[in-house]
């Protein structure tokens, strides 16, 4: 009996997604457990692993198509025993699988007006040097054993020019992560090519099909400008203290632990929120929501766009702790890793920029959280203590609130008890 792989449900709210890639063909042997598919959501590009095992008889949905229905059949397996021609032919003819998948591929195939692009997914290298750019998986029409490989570590082997065929992956069963490329030489000759191929395209101009992802990401934010009446405070935050703290700490952690200056900044704002809980509210109309926890969501970017992980009860972590989580949760959202319940929800953003050498920026609100803490970076200025002029380590940070939930005054005070927890780090351990 045939078996049917339908669109799944990545998230509470996902009604539909785009089938951004088949990692399989027609004909080609498939193993539960396999990685099958890549499909985008509005958070992230997943992979989508077959639950049976069988033989790819039919694929009904094509790679790059749009606005699939969740629970619509996408493809069809045929057990042992069958052959995949019978399999494919039955499965076109029954009632109960072609309306739901050719509906999902009419509606795909329908954007509002053509792109000439073949991949859905913003990746230029693929666009202007298509040559330099090696395969991410073989199909089962050669020799070559597939090669297994998250979906960023293709995306940044695509843009650098590397073939992953030449690199060995040090994730499970010997899959190659993000990691694994970084470290991996380009050759002279891709270098030149790729050198080349910018040359040629100098003053041309392309179009980049925009991602579910970036879609969604651009509709929140222009939503949230337009309808939260954003109003920013702006403190300067001296971190000797926090980072001498943070060195003594890191001496005598534990093996795996490091705590970073970004996780010191999540417990002091999560600290804060406890101590003026006016300002862990979020705007709802006919109500305003006040948190009880300090659910903080940390901005992390990944290939395409941005998503928001989140640290829930912060305030109950300790920095070991808390470093722990925040590692995890930022590389399993780079790989496109975290469930639904990891990035949804929430109730304050930390956006940090820090690391990029920016000093100072306002973050748009993150709906339907009700404020988003912009962090600098630390740099020496010259500071004024006690009526001398000294060189401090100074932190700029700001904060962006949603003026209908908390007030200038609310905002005022939360990163006045921000600033204290920072300047005095041994009241975070309190």
């Amino acid at each position: 009996m045939a078996i049917e792989i339908k669109m799944p449900a990545l998230s509470p709210t996902m009604t539909t997604g785009t089938l951004a890639k088949w990692l399989v063909s027609e004909g080609d042997r498939v193993n539960s457990g396999d990685v099958i598919a890549e499909i985008e959501t509005d958070k992230a590009t997943m992979e989508v692993e077959s639950v049976d095992d069988g033989i790819m008889a039919k694929i009904f949905v094509d790679a790059g198509a749009e606005n699939v229905a969740v629970g619509a059949v996408i493809a069809v397996l045929a057990e042992d025993g069958e052959t995949a021609s019978d399999v494919a032919k039955n499965s076109v003819q029954d009632s109960s699988v072609a309306p739901s998948a050719s509906s999902a591929v009419t509606e795909a195939k329908a954007p509002a007006e053509p792109v000439p692009i073949r991949d859905a997914r913003p990746v230029p290298a693929q666009v202007t040097a298509p040559a330099v750019a090696a395969p991410a998986t073989q199909t089962a029409n050669t020799d070559k054993p597939r090669i297994f490989a998250s979906p960023l570590a293709r995306r940044i082997a695509a843009d650098r020019g590397i073939a992953l065929d030449g690199i060995v992956g040090s994730g499970p069963y010997g899959r190659i992560l993000r990691r694994d490329v970084e470290s991996a030489d380009v050759s002279p000759i891709a270098q030149t090519t790729a050198i080349q191929a910018d040359a040629v395209q100098r003053g041309d101009s392309y179009l980049v099909a925009n991602s579910q992802m970036r879609k969604v990401i651009a509709n929140r934010l222009q939503e949230s400008k337009q309808q939260a009446p954003h109003f920013y405070l702006t403190v300067d935050c001296m971190i000797d203290r926090l980072l001498e703290a943070r060195e003594a700490l890191n001496a005598r952690a534990g093996e795996g632990i490091k705590i970073s200056v970004n996780d010191m900044i999540i417990r002091a704002a999560a600290m804060a929120l406890i101590a003026v809980p006016e300002a862990n509210a979020s705007w709802e109309g006919d109500n305003t929501r006040i948190f009880r926890h300090a659910d903080i969501a940390m901005a992390v970017a990944i290939d395409g766009g941005l998503i928001t992980p989140i640290v829930w009860a912060a305030e109950q972590k300790g920095l070991a702790a808390l470093s722990q989580v925040t590692a995890d949760l930022a590389a399993r959202a780079r790989d496109g890793k975290l469930t639904a319940g990891e990035y949804t929800g929430g109730s304050f953003t930390i956006s940090n920029l820090g690391m990029f050498g920016i000093r100072e920026f306002a973050a748009v609100i993150n709906p339907p959280h009700g404020g988003i803490l912009a962090v600098g970076a630390g740099e020496q200025r010259p500071v004024v203590i006690d009526g001398n002029l000294a060189v401090a380590t100074v932190m700029s940070v700001t904060l962006s609130a949603d003026h209908r939930a908390v007030d200038g005054a609310v905002g005022a005070k939360w990163l006045q008890a921000f600033k204290g927890f920072v300047e005095s780090p041994v009241t975070m351990l309190l």
